[in-house]
C-alpha cells in the first residue's frame, strides 16, 4: 500500500495512505451496479405509466442526468464518497489531506472521460500505478487523490516496540505514565495519524507536555511519536 507525507496547515506531518488498486475498481463495480439497477428500475416505472414517445425521450433525458454526473454529485454532497467508495472505505480528498471544493471535484469529473470513458479506465489504471500518489489523469489535474480510511494495524501500534541499542532517550519525564495510560496516548496517536487528525495531535502534544512539564522542541507529530518510544525505552531497561 502506497502513502505519502501531507503537511497541514499547522506543520503537522502525516503519513497518509492512498487507496489501492483494487479497492477503487470494486468501488467502481459497485457504483456501476447501482446505476445500473438505477436504469432498470426507471424503465419499468416510465413502461408501466405507458406515456408517448415523444414526453418519455424528455423523462429519459430529466431521470439520466444523475447517471451523467453521478460521481460528480456524490461526492460533492457526501464529502469525496460515492456509494462504493464508502463501502471500500475510500474517500477523495486534496494533497494536504483537505476537503476538495467544488472545482477540484468538476476537474477530476470531467477528466473522467479520458481516464475511463475513451480508455476503458486503462490510461486511470496505469496512471495509479506509476504515480506513486495514487493519482489518476484527473486527480493530478485536480491537485487531489483517493485514501483509504481503512484503519492500518501494525507491530508499531502494539504497546511493546522494538528500541535499537542505540537509541538515544529525551524524556526521562515518561515515566510519570502507566502502561494502561501509554496504551490510550498510542491508540489516540495512531487512529489521529492515519485519519489525518492533527487536531488530536496537537491536543496530545498540549496535554503531554503539561504533565511531564517540559517545552517541546519537536513538531507535535514528532514529539508525540518520541515519547511514546522513550517510555518504551526506559520501562524496558528499568
Amino acid at each position: 500500500m502506497d502513502n505519502f507525507q501531507i503537511e497541514t496547515a499547522q506543520n503537522v506531518n502525516i503519513a497518509q495512505n492512498v487507496g489501492g488498486v483494487g479497492e477503487r475498481v470494486l468501488a467502481f463495480i459497485i457504483d456501476y451496479a447501482i446505476i445500473f439497477l438505477y436504469i432498470i428500475l426507471v424503465s419499468i416505472a416510465l413502461g408501466a405509466l405507458g406515456l408517448d414517445d415523444d414526453f418519455v425521450f424528455l423523462v429519459y433525458m430529466t431521470v439520466g442526468l444523475p447517471i451523467f454526473c453521478y460521481s460528480l454529485l456524490w461526492e460533492t454532497f457526501w464529502n469525496g464518497r460515492s456509494p462504493g467508495k464508502a463501502l471500500m472505505k475510500l474517500r477523495v480528498v486534496k494533497l494536504d489531506g483537505s476537503k476538495p471544493a467544488f472545482s477540484n471535484y468538476f476537474i477530476r469529473w470531467l477528466l473522467r472521460i479520458i481516464d475511463i470513458g475513451v480508455t476503458s479506465g486503462a490510461l486511470a489504471l496505469v496512471t495509479v500505478l506509476l504515480n506513486g500518489k495514487g493519482q489518476r489523469l484527473g486527480d493530478i489535474a485536480a491537485a487531489t487523490t483517493v485514501i483509504t480510511e481503512k484503519k492500518v494495524i501494525g507491530l508499531a501500534q502494539t504497546l511493546v516496540m522494538d528500541i535499537p541499542e542505540d537509541y538515544v532517550a529525551k524524556y526521562p519525564q515518561v515515566t510519570v505514565f502507566t502502561d494502561a495510560e501509554m496504551s490510550t496516548i498510542k491508540s489516540l496517536f495512531w487512529d489521529a495519524k492515519y485519519n489525518s487528525n492533527h487536531n488530536v495531535i496537537l491536543k496530545l502534544t498540549q496535554r503531554l507536555s503539561t504533565v511531564m512539564e517540559v517545552t517541546p522542541e519537536e513538531t507535535p507529530i514528532a514529539f508525540v511519536d518520541k515519547v511514546i518510544k522513550d517510555y518504551n525505552f526506559y520501562t524496558q531497561n528499568m
